[in-house]
């Protein structure tokens, strides 16, 4: 499939969405299912150490600051990218 204007259009919409959420988020706490799984998955041993304290614990994630400013940037691009390009069909 190819990408054309409205594809573009809307993965920059998205992209800049994402961006102003992590503008406004500074820290996301997970439920105990979810922080379970995480738990059980990850490789660098803190899955031990989180197993061992207790199912009821919550996994914080604290995505970094630039983090938002990237994502309106790429998503901004996008957008004016896609405002340059033919309209599909012509």
């Amino acid at each position: 499939m190819e990408f054309n204007r409205n594809h573009y259009f809307m993965f920059g919409l998205v992209l800049m969405f994402l961006g102003i959420q992590f503008r406004f988020v500074e820290e996301v706490t997970l439920n105990e299912r979810v922080s379970e799984v995480l738990a059980r998955h990850d490789d660098a041993g803190r899955g031990k150490i989180l197993a061992a304290i207790g199912p009821s614990t919550r996994h914080t994630l604290k995505p970094p600051s630039w983090l938002g400013w990237a994502l309106l940037s790429c998503g901004s691009v996008l957008v004016l990218h896609s405002l340059a390009m033919k309209k599909p069909g012509a």
